[in-house]
């Protein structure tokens, strides 16, 4: 089983596409709409969801239709959700604004967003014990009958979010949250507020709230992914164990409330620091922090330990494991260049990187952090962290690092692990978008000067604005290799190059023997050279595809060697 992550953005685009679909097990629909409230809450506040568990096969197996519309998925190869349905088939009701369909009638998802909701949290949570969702209709209104109107008013005034009602609509302070993501424009929203200058001092608090709000399309899930292998009757199989045996939590979930009971307002240290972070350009989980903390008050990351762990012992290790993450991220951005969390393989590097810091004192010779420099680069590429059971190398790195180890003992586990540490053009071979290497190959290719091949903005991943913000772009677009490669040859690592959203859209689905030779003029071939892309035009011919992945492979392998330092290692 592998491990993965995805924005909502993304999960939510691939149901719409068809890309991920469920399988007959799943049970259907069931949600109700103060359960979709409730998640949304959660998500503008960064709170832990759970787990995605996914299967991609190719296996022909029985499906059923999401609740929500999907277009028709070309691809012979299938991902399946296995757990995950209500809360993405809500997020992607929400987002896009189509209706759900429960029980053969469509209901759209309304919900309300309160741009004076209060800053602390109101509990909205609402338990059923007695009766499952799938037993009652999937209900627009609220349960709050025996209330009177005043009653109401007091307490939708305290909620973030609440599920639609005619009356709160028609109120300024109240936007409906399909409307918000629709558009990346406030000026709607303010003018119904009546807000008419920025001296308004609800200009910059609405502002920052409707950003926040369409941030949650920004909220990272973790993705546990079966293997192909498995058959249908094994993920059946696994599907019914993690659906009976009630292990709806993540461990850091667990493990953050045993820590909060401990240490009344934690939660809010934690988040504050969180977001420090994020301004800092390292969005990071919760549960990354929590376990960074486990590592420093034990020595290992496991959360088992958590609950024997006394209040001194979690306020020293919090605050030191605080230094240390300051220390991995800056060592991150300044010593290997990576920037930016979407560019790990792990979050679990941060993790080592931070304890190795710790141990050190904060003092490190210039030859350990050209080693450790190293370790960090190959870890990543590799997926140190991504193979196997993570904690568990995790934890040997810890304990290397506790009895006196540094970064070569780091590298020699390495090593260890995957053999040579260099990469092979076999390495690259069926690799995709989702491979360590593609980060990898992103770093190296902005190390050596690569650019957008029409704005000459050199690639990075903050660029603003939709025409200069980075995609990844498919050499031989998906369009003209229909029907004559499978998916797994058209999203090889060898077919993807790094440009503008404009310059992607331009280029559209023409064949690179099409768009190539007025690029090349314009640009020159150093800008095609610097994403260790052939220009050899009997290689762009559509009949060429193979021999174009293979000789692009190679380049890549030495530009990726040369960028790791294991071409002298």
């Amino acid at each position: 089983m592998s491990k993965a992550e995805a924005s909502v953005e993304e999960l939510v685009g691939k149901i719409e596409r068809g890309e991920l679909r469920l399988p007959e097990m799943q049970r259907r629909y069931v949600w109700r709409a103060t359960r979709v409230r409730d998640l949304l809450d959660s998500l503008y506040r960064g709170y832990p969801s759970g787990i995605i568990l996914l299967w991609e096969t190719d296996e022909a197996v029985p499906l059923q239709d999401f609740a929500v519309h999907q277009e028709t998925n070309p691809y012979q190869s299938t991902l399946l959700l296995l757990d995950g349905q209500q809360r993405l088939t809500s997020l992607a009701a929400v987002i896009s604004g189509n209706p759900v369909t429960v029980r053969g009638r469509k209901r759209p998802v309304e919900l309300l967003f309160n741009l004076e909701h209060p800053d602390e949290l109101s509990v909205v949570t609402e338990v059923n014990e007695d009766n499952d969702d799938e037993d009652e209709d999937f209900e627009d209104q609220g349960d709050e009958d025996d209330s009177t109107e005043d009653e109401l008013q007091q307490r939708f005034n305290k909620m973030t979010f609440v599920v639609a009602t005619k009356k709160l609509e028609s109120l300024p302070q109240w936007v409906k949250v399909t409307e918000v993501f629709k558009t990346d424009e406030d000026a709607p929203f303010l003018e119904r507020a009546e807000i008419k200058s920025f001296s308004d001092p609800r200009f910059k608090k609405y502002s920052q709230r409707l950003a926040h709000l369409r941030g949650i399309r920004r909220y990272i899930y973790r993705m546990d992914v079966l293997e192909r292998k498995l058959s249908y009757d094994e993920v059946t199989e696994i599907f019914v164990r993690v659906n009976s045996l009630g292990a709806k939590l993540r461990s850091s979930d667990l493990a953050l409330a045993q820590i909060t009971a401990k240490w009344r307002g934690s939660l809010n240290i934690f988040q504050q620091f969180q977001e420090q972070c994020r301004k800092a350009g390292f969005d990071l989980d919760l549960g990354l922090h929590l376990k960074t903390l486990v590592a420093f008050a034990t020595g290992q990351s496991r959360f088992r330990t958590v609950g024997g762990l006394q209040l001194p012992i979690l306020q020293k290790s919090w605050e030191e494991s605080v230094e240390g993450i300051r220390f991995a991220m800056n060592f991150l951005k300044s010593n290997t260049g990576i920037d930016d969390p979407a560019l790990l393989s792990s979050q679990f590097i941060l993790v080592t990187l931070a304890y190795f810091g710790h141990k050190r004192n904060y003092q490190v010779t210039a030859e350990e952090s050209e080693r450790l420099r190293f370790w960090a680069l190959i870890a990543n590429a590799k997926g140190r962290y991504s193979r196997g059971s993570s904690e568990s190398i995790l934890d040997q790195d810890l304990a290397s690092l506790r009895q006196g180890g540094g970064a070569n003992e780091l590298i020699e586990r390495l090593r260890t692990q995957v053999g040579r540490l260099e990469v092979t053009p076999e390495d690259l071979e069926g690799r995709n978008q989702r491979s360590a290497l593609f980060k990898t190959m992103f770093l190296a290719f902005r190390a050596g000067g690569a650019k957008d091949w029409v704005s000459n903005l050199t690639i990075s991943l903050d660029h603003s604005g939709a025409q200069h913000r980075l995609q990844f772009h498919h050499i031989f677009p998906k369009a003209v290799l229909k029907n004559r490669q499978n998916s797994r040859e058209v999203d090889d690592i060898a077919n993807l190059a790094f440009i503008g959203g404009k310059t992607n859209r331009t280029i559209s689905k023409r064949p690179p023997a099409d768009y190539f030779p007025a690029l090349l003029e314009k640009a020159g071939a150093d800008a095609f050279k610097a994403q260790c892309i052939p220009t050899d035009s009997a290689l762009l011919e559509l009949d060429s595809y193979k021999e174009f992945l293979a000789e692009r492979r190679k380049l890549i392998c030495v530009r990726l060697n040369e960028f790791l330092g294991t071409t002298v290692q």
